[in-house]
């Protein structure tokens, strides 16, 4: 693997669809309310980008200073645990993504919130910063939260709530707050391609002391608590569409059915590296349920 390769690996361009479900799927809900800027679009989508960059560069670092990224590892290697990239060069690379994707959210505040009071416009702006802190704090630091139980949670939050709830506004100009149920969604459906992630490296990080809800809570019940992550976004998505008229829009529950045969493979699964395939299905039928509703809705 060269440098430029190392590289390419950090970044983890597969994660990208996954990050983008939630603002995909609450523009095009906004879209189909007749509220529609495409500089809104373009600049939701390259900050939300730039801040999963920031957050795979962050993690490579933070996993390797605090020694989780070894050799016992299941995933593939990591590019600064690989010995191409070194720990000073990852850490450039977080602070120029994060002040890239500063710029790229303070275009898409100026011109989403347009109209707004200034109060509205500095929680956009706290919203950003929040975003970038959370995707570096995930691993890097001392009390990174991803060590200590609470990166499930987050992964709701950022890759659901925030990413639908927040991005609506900026076209319609007002909250609606159905979305909560869309939202919560993909925001379940994120934390599960987590949770499968850290039941793939239960054995290690638990050796390295990073513990995740995984190994807080053990592998059966982890199994469990990934079922009920799924079944719960589908009843959240299966009401949200049962409230609208675009009967169209349920074809965004197709994938689901690939999600239900999942969910049987995982509770059967005994070998944590039968996960790893896992991750991808997960995360693109998250995406593609973004955007099959999102089909929906404008054909309705």
């Amino acid at each position: 693997m060269t440098k430029t390769q190392a590289w390419i690996k950090a970044l983890r361009l597969r994660t990208l669809p996954l990050s983008l479900s939630g603002i995909v799927l609450g523009s095009f809900i906004a879209k189909s309310a007749e509220f529609w800027d495409w500089k809104v679009f373009v600049f939701a989508l390259s900050t939300t980008i730039l801040f999963q960059i920031v957050s795979n560069l962050a993690n490579d670092l933070g996993d390797s200073i605090k020694g989780t990224d070894n050799n016992e590892r299941i995933g593939p290697m990591r590019s600064v645990q690989s010995g191409l990239i070194t720990k000073k060069e990852m850490r450039n690379a977080v602070v120029f993504t994060s002040i890239l994707s500063f710029i790229s959210a303070a275009i898409l505040i100026y011109f989403g919130t347009k109209g707004f009071t200034y109060a509205i416009l500095w929680v956009y702006v706290g919203l950003a910063i929040l975003c970038i802190i959370a995707a570096i704090t995930y691993t890097v630091g001392k009390k990174a939260y991803g060590y200590n139980g609470l990166g499930d949670i987050m992964v709701f939050l950022f890759f659901g709530i925030v990413s639908v709830m927040g991005v609506y506004p900026l076209y319609a100009k007002e909250i609606n707050w159905l979305l909560l149920l869309p939202a919560s969604s993909i925001g379940l459906l994120s934390a599960a391609v987590l949770n499968l992630n850290n039941m793939r490296d239960r054995v290690n990080d638990a050796k390295s002391n990073k513990r995740t809800l995984v190994v807080m809570m053990g592998a059966n019940a982890a199994k469990i608590y990934h079922a009920l992550l799924i079944l719960l976004a589908l009843v959240c998505m299966l009401i949200f569409l049962s409230k609208g008229t675009q009967t169209t829009a349920f074809i965004g529950l197709i994938p689901f059915i690939l999600l239900l045969l999942h969910v049987r493979k995982v509770l059967a699964t005994k070998d944590p590296k039968e996960f790893d395939p896992e991750l991808k299905k997960v995360a693109l039928s998250t995406f593609a349920i973004s955007v099959l509703t999102s089909i929906g809705l404008m054909i309705g």
